[in-house]
């Protein structure tokens, strides 16, 4: 059924069962929020989205206030900003002033709403909460400063709703009232997975990824959409990189397949990338290069000898003082590591057939890719024998 209602001074219809906030935004109307996110229950706790509405008392949130026939709401009332206006300058009171040194700085929905009203920092009063120790939880992802959380509960829900791990709530009373993991444990003793979903859903710094602290704020990084392969379920999300580095993971909201969800390896997983250990060049060993090529291009510094042994080898010694072995790893181009490949798998099919082979694929490849392995070995190797390790 269709409710047609005003809003702002334009005439809208609206499905029934929405709220004015839905409608507003289906619209184009812009209604500032802080507790609200699409994603989660609507609870009403920041009140900055209070509306006028003719004809009713008070000033209704519009997350919890459903249309009905002949509404006429206002958003921008003169009682409607200056109460939002208050609202800021009471959160003001009972936050850090270190927006210069906060890692969500440019990317802080708070502080947004703080310019778009022109709020100035109040002076601190008597009723300011206590100061928190900043990051006392030892979670090796999670960064909390309980002293920005401006009790919003969107990590709450986020939690309860998306996760279903209900690790946070709100404990205590009045100014003490703050946001704790169980019964004011630990987060890992608290039943935490690490996802970072409270993290993703938090709208200021309370709540941030500890493994990208100082590394770059919002402003300074390129976001790369990219597709996590760690599994066949093909999550998208946001690399975040600066100088050539991802320093963190964000989730994307219009993510087709996840949303805003993501898992610990998904969300932190990311540090392979970068390690000094990852393999950056194709090893092959000397056996399969032939000694004339291996002495010629480690001379002319095309290949090198993989490892520790690579710092110590001069002139064609191993790590040792020993010759290079015939097992001994050389990094060379992937030119001549597919011809070295292409050569063993002919001989082998010449030698035993098809049933000589066994292919294993990765589910970190694409779809495409995995196509492409599978008529590989069908069609070239002659071989059924391909598995994947794969397990969802």
């Amino acid at each position: 059924m269709s409710i047609n209602l005003v809003i702002d001074n334009k005439s809208i219809t609206a499905r029934e069962g929405e709220t004015i906030l839905e409608a507003a935004r289906a619209n184009g109307i812009r209604i500032p929020t802080l507790c609200h996110h699409p994603d989660l229950s609507n609870v009403g706790a920041c009140r900055m989205c209070v509306v006028s509405v003719e004809g009713a008392p008070g000033l209704p949130a519009a997350c919890t206030t459903p249309v009905r026939e002949g509404m006429v709401v206002h958003t921008m009332s003169q009682e409607a900003v200056e109460t939002r206006r208050f609202i800021l300058q009471m959160l003001l009171s009972d936050h850090p002033n270190d927006c210069m040194v906060c890692e969500v700085a440019g990317d802080c929905e708070l502080q947004d709403l703080v310019y778009d009203y022109g709020v100035k920092w109040p002076e601190p009063n008597g009723g300011r909460r206590h100061q928190y120790e900043v990051n006392p939880d030892p979670n090796p992802f999670i960064f909390i400063d309980r002293n920005k959380c401006i009790l919003c509960s969107r990590c709450i829900r986020a939690c309860a709703e998306i996760q279903n791990r209900d690790v946070w709530s709100f404990a205590y009373r009045g100014f003490e009232t703050k946001l704790v993991a169980g019964a004011d444990q630990f987060m890992l003793d608290a039943g935490c997975e690490s996802c970072g979903q409270c993290v993703a859903y938090c709208p200021v710094g309370a709540l941030y990824d500890k493994m990208s602290v100082g590394l770059g704020r919002a402003n300074q990084v390129t976001k790369v959409r990219t597709t996590c392969s760690y599994c066949g379920v093909g999550c998208n999300f946001d690399l975040n990189v600066r100088d050539g580095r991802i320093i963190r993971v964000t989730s994307a909201e219009d993510a087709p397949v996840n949303g805003m969800a993501l898992c610990v390896k998904g969300r932190y997983g990311y540090d392979y990338v970068h390690h000094p250990d990852r393999l950056t060049r194709p090893l092959v060993r000397a056996k399969w290069l032939g000694a004339e090529a291996v002495q010629e291009n480690l001379t002319s510094g095309r290949w090198s000898v993989y490892g520790q042994a690579q710092k110590r080898t001069q002139a064609g010694k191993n790590g040792d003082g020993g010759e290079i072995g015939e097992d001994t790893l050389i990094q060379t181009d992937w030119d001549t590591a597919l011809d070295v490949v292409a050569r063993k798998f002919t001989a082998e099919k010449k030698a035993h057939g098809g049933d000589a082979f066994a292919l294993l694929a990765s589910a970190k490849c694409t779809n495409e890719e995995n196509f492409i392995f599978n008529k590989f070995t069908r069609q070239m190797l002659a071989t059924h024998s391909i598995d994947h390790c794969a397990r969802l």
